[in-house]
């Protein structure tokens, strides 16, 4: 299977989404759209990764590339194609869908537990998922869910965590299957490292966020959340 990523920063990349890939045989391939790197021919993969990145879905001033990422993925969202979008990777998807997106009640960062939700039984992505479970989050905004959508997991401050998404029949029969994740399973001890030199300064500024080294201070969580991780994956992309 060949993987394209969307990459919106430097440091935030596709972290142990990249591991599994390899231990799979995938070939994943990214695009740096914070460089002006353009982006790919849709039949230049079969599934999508939509990366992370401190902006907003609506800081199309700051950066235009967002009006053509989000036409770009609603042609994908129409074709035979596996998307992930993972925090501002998912608020894309639910914009492109046509969903608002906006300020959460607070920002979650740091590790938080998520529950999944009944709807999750029916998944074919999250059938198989704890709950609770404790995934690292770093974002500021949420969104409303696409209609048709199904409603996995939510978390105390912002009930909107996950949700998954077929269109005409899911890829089994011609059309995509889309997953949105507003946390990051993908992290590990080197991605959150790099968002803390990143974007740690600001995390004064946020009321009741953690302490920058209070972020590196539970290993056994992303070991935790790996084999959650490698599930989903090999369920989304099956």
């Amino acid at each position: 299977m060949n993987i394209r990523v969307l990459q919106h920063v430097p440091h935030e990349g596709p972290a142990a989404i990249a591991a599994w890939a390899a231990e799979r045989g995938h070939a994943l391939a990214t695009t740096r759209l914070d460089r002006g790197e353009p982006l790919p021919a849709v039949e230049s993969f079969d599934a999508l990764v939509l990366m992370g990145g401190p902006m907003s879905v609506h800081d199309e001033t700051a950066y235009p590339w967002l009006v053509a990422e989000k036409r770009f993925l609603e042609q994908v969202l129409q074709c035979d194609r596996r998307v992930l979008g993972v925090c501002l990777g998912a608020q894309l998807i639910a914009a492109a869908l046509g969903r608002r997106v906006y300020a959460a009640p607070v920002a979650e960062i740091g590790w938080h537990p998520v529950t999944t939700l009944p709807a999750a039984a029916r998944s074919r992505t999250f059938a198989e998922m704890p709950s609770p479970m404790v995934p690292f989050h770093w974002h500021g905004e949420t969104f409303d869910l696409p209609e048709g959508a199904l409603h996995l997991a939510k978390s105390e401050p912002c009930p909107n965590q996950a949700f998954e998404i077929e269109f005409d029949g899911g890829p089994q029969r011609g059309g995509a299957l889309a997953l949105a994740l507003q946390f990051h399973l993908e992290a590990t001890e080197e991605s959150v490292r790099a968002m803390i030199e990143a974007d740690g300064a600001a995390l004064a500024r946020v009321p009741g966020a953690p302490r920058p080294e209070d972020l590196l201070a539970k290993p056994s969580l992303w070991k935790a959340n790996r084999p959650l991780l490698d599930d989903v994956l090999d369920r989304l992309m099956s």
